[in-house]
């Protein structure tokens, strides 16, 4: 480290210490936002995949009526497969038999003392795409039901309010990390405010000198870049000990399936580091611009 730049984060230390108290509120700030930014990440590229696995899993139910001949299915299971809304071959035939085998490997206490199997025989339709649900559905029982037909049922009510619920919870997390990105941006700026204002004769000195504007704003720079970084530091830690202590217990019940995950570890932090960094070098530009003429 060159000596011009010892003196330049030598005198961003001292500025930091003499304005203490806001130096502290501003990386809590920092931190606090970083935190959120953090939990947003991992919180919000979960649920993206969840929504994703949950759309992959919806499906149209289509149940027949006891009476329906086998060439009534077997032409409405050809039918389907041309739609263009339906996964290719996503058609899947399931007999009476099949289905109570089914219930009775998840569900074994709602068929136990059956007397008989009251499931009808039913093709299970995928969409293309899980948004594609509401068109397929309509293309079925529109204009009415095909022959032989009794239900058709898809999951579009409970996969609507699932989607909804999760869009509320992002929308939630983006807007008290957007509070308190602008808070901690306005922290800063305070902080070094209050750093030029009690430095401006030292200032007025150096200029008479001939230090260069580069040299007389380095140290304010350094401020706000060393608040976001502290802070942003500080959030990363306790991320860690959130992701050690909390998400092994929380996890496992929401879901156990494979494909659905978060961004990994790492790259959440890395960005909540170069938001943390980019945070503190924006507040203390902003400043410089407005308070420091040089």
């Amino acid at each position: 480290m060159s000596a011009r730049l010892k003196l330049l984060v030598s005198e961003a230390w001292r500025s930091l210490g003499a304005n203490l108290s806001t130096t502290v509120a501003a990386t809590m700030t920092v931190l606090i936002s970083m935190f959120l930014l953090g939990l947003f990440i991992g919180f919000g590229t979960w649920m993206d995949s969840w929504s994703t696995h949950v759309k992959s899993e919806l499906l149209v139910k289509i149940y027949f009526a006891p009476h329906a001949t086998i060439q009534e299915k077997n032409t409405l299971a050809r039918q389907l497969q041309q739609n263009q809304y339906v996964l290719q071959n996503g058609v899947k035939y399931v007999s009476k038999e099949a289905g109570l085998a089914d219930m009775k490997r998840r569900f074994p206490a709602l068929v136990e003392g059956l007397a008989y199997n009251p499931l009808p025989d039913s093709l299970q339709v995928k969409p293309k795409r899980g948004e594609d649900i509401d068109k397929l559905y309509a293309a079925i029982v529109k204009p009415k039901l095909p022959p032989g037909v009794a239900k058709v049922e898809d999951a579009k009510q409970k996969s609507h309010a699932i989607l909804r619920v999760a869009h509320y919870i992002d929308v939630f997390f983006i807007l008290a990390a957007g509070v308190l990105l602008i808070a901690s941006v306005l922290l800063i700026s305070n902080t070094i405010r209050l750093s030029i204002f009690s430095r401006r004769r030292e200032i007025e000195v150096m200029k008479l000198v001939g230090a260069t504007n580069w040299f007389v704003r380095g140290p304010f720079m350094l401020e706000g870049v060393f608040c976001g970084l502290a802070g942003a530091l500080l959030a990363i830690f306790f991320l860690v000990i959130g992701k050690a202590a909390v998400l092994p217990a929380i996890v496992p019940r929401l879901t156990n399936d494979p494909d659905v995950h978060s961004w990994g570890f790492p790259l959440i932090s890395l960005v909540v580091l170069l938001f943390g960094l980019g945070v503190g070098a924006f507040g203390s530009g902003l400043t410089m611009r407005r308070f420091l003429k040089v």
